[in-house]
This record gives structure tokens, C-alpha cells and sequence, in this order.
């Protein structure tokens, strides 16, 4: 059984379906700065921006980060630190680490020129299947299907695929459909085309069905089943973490530390805290991960905020106090480094994002 024919289509009906699609793109998709370039850097690094991120929230971000780092040389040569500063606020922080060690290679190992071979682009560092068939079909006009989420979402309900598209051996179904859909002809503008009918009309919620191009070739519209597709498979409860935080405060100026550069949000720079244990209140907790951690006796003055935040695993609700430096030197025990530096100075550190949120206060509470 060919590809094409494992989905229930002909290659005249794909042909069919294609030619509408590829009309209503070129006529409807939105203006954004990844889509006015074929340089393989500038969509690489839209295509990274993009991952688990809104269109919207990642625009602000590109823009600013090609001002900064218009080649792949310029990102390469940048310490980390001000890679992470740029990327604050976006989160999945191992996308920026990865982007950035990637960049030095290819700077140094390719010449400053994005491969434009599939095995060479997968070794790259956080370059998976999904990046390199974007940059190789955008960039390069090679014929590698792309599938995300809005891919999944058109290609279940177009073919009435049963594959759960969370269950852990679906992808490579989805994938093998991708294939037996995409424009070999014109493999980059497809895969967008695609995308874009996912994210603007096939969305996960009242589609706008009348209104896609493809409406006359989709069997879940057929069969009046739209909302039923895609399958997914129920996950487990989402946790949530009580942890708590603490601003020390040191003739004139507070306490950061660092975390280690791997694992969750690596490198960034964030105030001393950790997990509540079970009974433990919150400002006794706090007084002992800053002791755990650092070395440093603190004692509470005043609790700041309460703040939640949710990270792809897991949720945090964090209590952030204000805290008193009573007595010792930092001795660090798990981040990667500290600094004493005045409220002014906050700007000029990556935080993470559940930071980010309570910053603002202390600017009012301290400043």
C-alpha cells in the first residue's frame, strides 16, 4: 500500500485538494516578517520562537532578536547571558541555550552558512524533525513535511484519522500523511499553507468550516463529526507545587543566584526559594531553602505577593517575602552563582517569567 493510498485518497484527489489550498494561501495568509525571507537563519530562529509559542507573543521577540543578532555569526559570538536576557519572558529557555551552541557551530564548523542537508541540520543542537523540514522546505525547497499541531489537527479531520494526536506513537501516522499530502513542487509554501489553515480557519474550536478551501474534501465534515476530531488521549492531572521565594536584602542591595545552564530554565538568574514541605509554612520554608541553598541566615519582614504561574508539566503557586540578611557568606549548594546588586540593576539579568511577575512590586516596596 503507497502512502497516498494508505489515507483513502487518489493522487488526482490530493492534486485536487492541493490547488485550493495553495489559492486560498497565497489570497489570505497573514503578513509576518519569517514569511518576507528565504534566509535560512531568520527561519530557523522563527521556526525555534515558534515552538509551543503564539504567533503573537513570538512577534516582538523575532524582531528584537535579529536586531540584535542579524547573522548567525552576531548570535554566535554573543555571551549567553544576553541571549537569555533577550529570550526573557518567552520561555522554554533550552530552546534559546540550544539556538545559541548551535549557532557556534555553525558559525565555525559550516561557515557561518545553515546546512542545507538533512543530516547535518538534525545534528545541530534543539534541531529536531519538525525544525528541519521548515528550514529545509522554507529555505531550501526540499520536499520534507512539516507537522505540528495545526497539521495534526487539518490531517485528522481531512483523512479521519483515529490516532490520538498526544498518544506517544501517533506522530509517525501523521507524519507519513504529511508526506503523501505535501506540493513536491513547492514543498515550503505548502507546509505553510497547511499551517496557516490550522491556526486561521481548522482551529481546535468552531472551525470556520463554510469557509475553508478544503471543505468539499473533508470527511469529518462529511460525516458531520468536525468536533470529535482530533482524538486525544486523556492525560493526568496537572500537579501544583507550593513554593516560596525570598528578596534578601544586604546594605542596599539583594540577593540573586544563578541556576546551573542545564535543565529547567538554565542559566537564568532568580531570588533564592524553593518547595514548601508538607506542614511546613510558607516564610519558614523560604528562611530555610535561602539557608539550603546559600548559606545565608535570613529572617522575614514582610510577605510580598502571592503568584501563580504554569510551566508545561506542572503549575507553582509561589509566596515571595521580603527578607532581612542576618548573618553568613554565600556558600552556594545547587545554584551556579549569586550576586548582591541594587533593585536598579534587576534589568540587566535574565529572569524567569514567575520572577518577572512580582519584579514590579518590589520596585514599589523597595524602591
Amino acid at each position: 500500500m503507497t502512502p497516498v493510498e494508505e489515507f483513502g485518497r487518489s493522487d488526482k484527489e490530493l492534486d485536487r485538494m492541493r490547488h485550493p489550498l495553495m489559492g486560498w494561501y497565497l489570497r489570505c495568509h497573514r503578513d509576518l516578517p519569517w514569511r518576507e525571507t528565504r534566509d535560512p537563519y531568520r527561519i530557523w530562529v522563527s521556526e525555534v520562537m515558534l515552538q509551543q509559542t503564539r504567533v503573537n507573543t513570538v512577534l516582538p521577540y523575532y524582531q528584537k532578536f535579529l536586531t540584535l543578532f542579524p547573522t548567525v555569526e552576531d548570535l554566535a559570538r554573543c555571551d549567553i547571558g544576553k541571549v537569555l536576557k533577550v529570550w526573557e519572558g518567552l520561555g522554554y529557555y533550552a530552546r534559546a541555550r540550544n539556538l545559541h551552541q548551535a549557532a557556534k557551530i555553525v558559525a565555525t564548523g559550516h561557515g557561518g552558512k545553515v546546512p542545507d542537508r538533512w543530516t547535518e541540520l538534525r545534528k545541530l543542537p534543539g534541531v529536531g524533525e519538525y525544525i528541519a523540514s521548515a528550514v529545509l522546505s522554507i529555505a531550501f525547497g526540499e520536499a520534507y513535511a512539516v507537522v505540528d499541531g495545526n497539521v495534526k489537527r487539518v490531517l485528522a479531520r481531512l483523512f479521519l484519522m483515529e490516532d490520538p494526536v498526544n498518544a506517544g506513537g501517533a506522530h509517525k501516522s501523521y507524519q507519513r500523511a504529511a508526506a503523501a499530502f505535501i506540493d513536491n513542487a513547492n514543498p515550503g509554501l505548502f507546509n505553510q499553507a497547511v499551517m496557516e489553515l490550522g491556526a486561521l480557519v481548522c482551529i481546535p474550536r468552531n472551525p470556520a468550516c463554510n469557509d475553508c478551501c478544503l471543505r468539499q474534501h473533508c470527511r469529518a465534515r462529511e460525516m458531520n463529526v468536525v468536533g470529535e476530531y482530533p482524538k486525544r488521549v486523556t492525560g493526568k492531572p496537572v500537579p501544583t507545587h507550593h513554593v516560596a521565594a525570598g528578596v534578601v536584602r544586604k546594605r542596599g542591595k539583594i540577593l540573586i543566584t544563578r541556576r546551573p545552564p542545564k535543565g529547567l530554565l538554565g542559566g537564568l538568574w532568580e531570588f533564592p526559594g524553593g518547595k514548601v514541605k508538607k506542614g511546613e509554612d510558607a516564610g519558614a520554608a523560604c528562611v530555610r531553602e535561602i539557608r539550603e541553598e546559600t548559606g545565608v541566615i535570613a529572617e522575614i519582614e514582610s510577605h510580598l505577593t502571592r503568584i501563580k504561574h504554569a510551566y508545561t508539566h506542572f503549575r507553582i503557586e509561589m509566596d515571595v517575602f521580603c527578607c532581612r540578611h542576618i548573618s553568613g557568606k554565600v556558600e552556594l549548594n545547587g545554584p551556579e552563582a549569586f550576586r548582591w546588586i541594587r533593585l536598579e540593576e534587576i534589568p540587566l539579568y535574565p529572569f524567569p517569567k514567575a520572577n518577572l511577575k512580582f519584579i514590579p512590586l518590589l520596585h514599589e516596596v523597595l524602591g
